[in-house]
């Protein structure tokens, strides 16, 4: 598992959503695609990476209307973007040492994949099981 990298172990072809919508655009999306994280896109680029912890954190807020509230209100700027090559033990570690829930997988400004906590239990589950295939 030592020469692993993330790209073979990330959810490829990520559900992404415009920096324009709204947080109920957001919250659907995640349910129609049974997904908790989305990369946040912003004329072709990515912005930020937004969980179904923080929409329910803004949505939360009282007054909130989130058909009105743009996504960008609830995201996390800047999101940690590794490139498919990087080794999943730095991908891992940063996770941790952030404590990050998602990493964003990109290969010449291209979205490729997330990385996320389940992704890395997944992973996990293979060495501890000695799998080779995923």
């Amino acid at each position: 598992m030592n020469n692993t990298t993330v790209g073979d172990h990330m959810t490829a072809n990520p559900v992404t959503i415009p920096a324009d919508l709204s947080l109920a655009d957001a919250a659907l999306r995640m349910h129609d695609h049974g997904i908790r994280h989305l990369p946040v896109i912003d004329q072709g680029h990515v912005v930020g990476i937004v969980s179904e912890r923080d929409l329910a954190l803004v949505m939360g807020i009282p007054g909130v209307d989130k058909e009105r509230v743009e996504v960008t209100e609830a995201m996390t700027a800047h999101p940690y973007i590794v490139e498919p090559s990087t080794p999943l033990e730095v991908v891992v570690a940063t996770l941790h040492e952030r404590k990050l829930g998602t990493a964003v997988v990109m290969d010449k400004g291209e979205i490729l994949g997330i990385f996320s906590v389940i992704d890395a239990l997944a992973a996990l589950l293979i060495a501890l099981r000695g799998d080779h295939a995923r």
